[in-house]
């Protein structure tokens, strides 16, 4: 709406007058009257949506990307995948609890290693966003950050992450003890043989772990304006308030 202000002067204004630079000068001059009572431009929702998910990065990505930053929060802790959950209790049926508990964690000791890496990747996706996908996260759903993110990096993440994952697998020790486990379990009498893909697996649930962090980061800012730590994000979040 603004915008279309702004041109409506600058027409009305031409056919005025044919002094150019005076015209444009009077365009802008009652622009800035227009857009100094608080109304939201353009330049304001693309600055202060890239703002808040920033934030929100920067928040989630410090939660996971560190020592236990999976394995001890049970909101994204890494589980086994179905086929290996009848491997875990059998193991612990017959007194190899601490192998399987290694197991475990090792497993979300990749993803924590990996997590580092959606910083730049979500940081990229952010700077390529328009004004229109910017207002359109305003304006859309609690979660419409995290899934103009997910849209954008996902096959970039799982791209990064995986090598990252099947290395820290591979370093920790987790791939040994994946071996040895599986290993073990195969040779039991009467089991079904198992040999699932741990890298895909850990990548996937990795991933999912970063943008829950994400999401919430994105609802914090929406819900209470106490996490609106700036002018702009307070001016911004306040259009989505009123809708």
């Amino acid at each position: 709406m603004i915008r279309r202000v702004f041109f409506t002067i600058v027409l009305a204004l031409t056919i005025t007058s044919c002094d150019s630079q005076s015209l444009l000068k009077q365009a802008a001059d009652i622009y800035k009257q227009t857009t100094a009572n608080g109304q939201l431009t353009n330049t304001d929702v693309a600055s202060g949506l890239k703002q808040a998910l920033n934030k929100g990065i920067d928040t989630a990505i410090a939660q996971v990307a560190k020592p236990d930053g999976f394995f001890k929060d049970q909101a994204v802790k890494i589980l086994l995948p179905a086929e290996l959950q009848k491997v875990d209790k059998t193991l612990r049926s017959i007194g190899m609890s601490s192998l399987a508990d290694e197991g475990l964690k090792l497993m979300n000791r990749a993803a924590e290693d990996a997590a580092g890496k959606a910083k730049n990747i979500f940081v990229n996706a952010i700077k390529q966003m328009t004004f229109q996908d910017a207002f359109s996260i305003l304006m859309g759903e609690k979660n419409a950050a995290t899934q103009y993110l997910k849209k954008t990096t996902t096959t970039q993440l799982y791209s990064e992450f995986n090598p990252v994952i099947k290395n820290s697998l591979d370093v920790v020790g987790a791939t040994k003890i994946w071996g040895q486990i599986i290993s073990k379990y195969n040779q039991l009498p009467m089991v079904s043989k198992v040999n699932p893909d741990l890298a895909d697996y850990v990548t996937n649930k990795a991933m999912d772990g970063v943008f829950y962090k994400v999401e919430k980061e994105e609802l914090a800012i929406r819900k209470d304006p106490v996490n609106r730590t700036t002018d702009l994000l307070k001016k911004v979040f306040a259009k989505q308030d009123s809708k």
